[in-house]
């Protein structure tokens, strides 16, 4: 079984990102942003009741604390420091789930937090000591930090593979600051081929090992409805039934 996640709830106040409406029926996890570079109250509220309704898991999705720069900008924070960071944005979602009669999955971290905890164990050791608190397992990238430390842990690892990003030889991901629109049907059959046989093709045309455990879309992603259309059809077989355990 393979999952299809997606980061929602990127709005904040009158201000939209994203189709969550269009995209929600089509995954079966929701990374829901926490408000340090994206959402505020009433739209973690909104998503997780929406997520509810197509049968669809929430993990928490922190961040830096960014939100003028989308949380894509590297910052200096300190260990206990980061971990209050992320403490304090997962356990805001955990009460909008426990108002939906909902558990909290997973959680993923969010843009730049992403980026450096896939490189330097100290930023990995400040989320997975958020992680403990909660008891839920991290999302990362196979064959970085991310599993080296937060695959150590009690409660677990899951691998992502990206659906609507481009992979370097040496296997990092390309980040542009705004995403770009991709080819549905050529992610579709990418990511079908990161599951079944556990390769991505880089940007110079090499074959690179990649484990996906889930695939992710982004709701930023120009084309992301399309494309999460394209990628479920192609993983269908391989897709956990709608609110399964």
């Amino acid at each position: 079984m393979v999952d299809i996640n997606c980061d929602m709830g990127e709005a904040f106040s009158i201000y939209r990102c994203g189709d969550d409406e269009g995209l929600m029926p089509l995954i079966t996890l929701a990374n829901v942003a926490c408000g340090f570079h994206a959402s505020d109250p009433s739209v973690m509220r909104s998503t997780v009741a929406l997520a509810k309704r197509h049968g669809v898991k929430v993990g928490a999705h922190p961040s830096l604390p960014d939100r003028e720069g989308f949380g894509r900008r590297e910052m200096k924070m300190d260990r206990a420091e980061l971990t209050a960071a992320v403490l304090y944005q997962v356990g805001a979602l955990v009460a909008f789930l426990r108002e939906q009669d909902m558990e909290l999955n997973h959680i993923k971290a969010h843009g730049s937090l992403y980026g450096m905890a896939a490189r330097d164990e100290e930023v990995a050791g400040a989320v997975a000591d958020a992680a403990e608190v909660f008891g839920v397992p991290l999302m990362g990238m196979a064959g970085t930090v991310h599993e080296k430390v937060w695959g150590a842990r009690p409660a677990g690892f899951i691998s992502e593979y990206y659906a609507d990003l481009d992979y370097r030889p040496d296997g990092s991901l390309v980040i542009t600051r705004v995403h770009q629109a991709f080819d549905p049907a050529a992610s579709a059959a990418g990511a079908l081929r990161a599951v079944t046989d556990g390769v991505a093709t880089a940007t110079d045309g090499s074959e690179i090992p990649v484990r996906a455990d889930c695939v992710c879309v982004h709701s930023d992603t120009p084309n992301a409805v399309e494309l999460a259309g394209a990628v479920r059809e192609a993983l269908g077989p391989y897709l956990p039934a709608r609110g399964a355990a």
